[in-house]
């Protein structure tokens, strides 16, 4: 069994909080935040050089898998977070 690694779970909270921030109605906030947290995970995992043949085992696609996930949610969240419009709140 593996040892416990600190770093890798600072990810959970951080998504799980946009989810709540996204239902309490920060929309354009909350996909930067995951986007950026999305970025993030891509850019530690993808240092992480795999040999060729283990690429397409159950790991590798898994990983793969997990890696184009965040792609896709790192590029939408930009996207949303960029072109999304603030509500500005009445004073």
């Amino acid at each position: 069994m593996k040892p416990f690694q600190f770093f890798p779970m600072l990810f959970p909270p951080a998504l799980l909080f946009t989810s709540y921030a996204n239902l309490q109605g920060f929309k354009t906030d909350t996909a930067g935040i995951s986007a950026a947290w999305s970025g993030l995970y891509l850019l530690l995992a993808a240092r992480r050089r795999q040999p060729f043949m283990k690429k397409f085992g159950v790991r590798g696609v898994v990983r793969g898998a997990t890696m184009s996930l965040a792609l896709v949610n790192m590029i939408g969240g930009g996207l949303a977070y960029t072109l999304g419009k603030r509500e500005e709140e009445e004073e």
